[in-house]
């Protein structure tokens, strides 16, 4: 089944490894495989990280070994020159972070959403409130 690409900021610091924050912490259980399936399904990775410098480097090396490559890190495009003049926020179709409301599900419910392979999904049926009940 053929379905459109994404472009796909994680963030990572509690997401992709535990929170370990400056050192790296141990990878979150499924993370680098569900990236490594996202990545072969041809949808565009970014690093949206808040580490900078050789922090920065040194995420970016350790996801290298752990099989990721990022279309682009901290930028919505590799291309991108960021000079101050313009937004860090990058530009992409979904964002994974641990700090978002709710919190990180975990990464076989992430590759479910994303993918739209969920077989639970199909059984979710709109609720009709209280009235519904009084319908024949």
């Amino acid at each position: 089944m053929q379905h459109k690409s994404l472009t796909i900021a994680i963030d990572f610091d509690g997401t992709l490894v535990e929170n370990a924050y400056p050192k790296i912490g141990k990878p979150v259980i499924f993370a680098f495989d569900t990236l490594k399936m996202l990545q072969d399904e041809g949808h565009r990775l970014i690093l949206w990280s808040y580490r900078h410098g050789s922090e920065l480097d040194d995420a970016v090396e350790f996801c290298k070994q752990q099989g990721i490559t990022f279309y682009a890190v901290n930028k919505s495009f590799p291309e991108e020159e960021l000079d101050g003049t313009q937004s860090r926020k990058i530009l992409a179709d979904i964002y994974i972070d641990d700090r978002n409301i709710g919190g990180l599900y975990e990464w076989g419910k992430i590759y479910r959403m994303i993918t739209k392979n969920d077989p639970e999904s199909k059984k979710l049926k709109k609720k009709g409130g209280l009235f519904s009940l009084f319908k024949k």
